[in-house]
């Protein structure tokens, strides 16, 4: 495992990717943002990776934007300031929202602004019990991005997702998992052992089920009943013509546990 803004280590079919700047709380400089969307390139195209876990190193998750460079990027009045949610965050959070296997945050410490932000957009959300949300963009005269004007509502409904945008505040972790933006909570001595233990049992599982699973939802967010059931249709036909689902058949006949092979 080298040193640098991200660092990805794999064991087995998972994948962690885990941002690596606790000393700034994994900000996101433009270095740092560059690192993670070639490190989610990496993972999104090896089939031998299964499962990916998204993680923070130190004491937080991420906090978002680095606004020590973006002041420095204002004073400079540097077209860079503008071009990052298009070049870096727009196409870092597509990633993590439709890759073709499914995504885990582990959440060791806060999340805010991007970071909440990148959470909301994996499939699930495991918290250490010190973690929390804080939807910090109108705090310092922002907009939202990363994907949280889309995913925020989906989650908690759009009145909540205008309240925590609105008037931003750390949801602690427990409250997170009220509002369904956590899907467990665990102390944080836990945390990394939990996560473990979800994701290779994800990376045990059938791949292309799963990711076809993350596709037709996310379809169907913006598509007719009509649409999304022949999406459903084309996505069935897919996954019918598996390894995968003709050995779990053949296993399910044989009344055997299946093993899948994400193929």
């Amino acid at each position: 495992m080298s040193d640098g803004p991200v660092l990805v280590t794999r064991d087995g079919g998972v994948a962690t990717v885990r941002l690596n700047r606790p000393d700034a709380m994994n900000s996101l400089d433009v270095p740092t943002k560059e690192a993670l969307l070639s490190a989610l390139q990496e993972v999104a195209e090896d089939a031998d990776v299964r499962a990916v876990v998204l993680t923070g190193s130190g004491r937080a998750f991420c906090v978002g934007q680095d606004l020590k460079e973006h002041v420095g990027l204002l004073k400079a009045q540097s077209d860079d300031l503008f071009r990052t949610v298009r070049d870096h965050y727009n196409p870092i959070v597509t990633l993590v929202a439709t890759m073709n296997k499914p995504v885990i945050a582990a959440l060791n410490g806060v999340a805010a602004g991007a970071g909440a932000s990148l959470a909301f957009a994996c499939d699930l959300r495991v918290l250490a019990d010190s973690a929390g949300f804080n939807l910090a963009f109108t705090g310092i005269a922002l907009s939202c991005d990363t994907g949280s004007s889309w995913t925020l509502p989906r989650l908690v409904g759009t009145a909540k997702a205008k309240e925590l945008l609105l008037m931003p505040r750390t949801v602690p972790a427990q409250e997170a998992l009220e509002l369904g933006l956590a899907t467990t909570v665990v102390p944080a001595d836990r945390l990394d052992a939990t996560v473990g233990e979800l994701a290779s049992r994800l990376a045990d599982g059938p791949t292309i089920a799963y990711g076809s699973v993350r596709r037709a939802i996310d379809h169907s967010a913006s598509h007719d009943l009509a649409e999304s059931l022949a999406y459903e249709g084309e996505l069935m036909t897919l996954t019918g013509k598996t390894e995968d689902h003709a050995g779990a058949v053949e296993a399910f006949l044989a009344k055997e546990k299946p093993t899948f092979h994400g193929r």
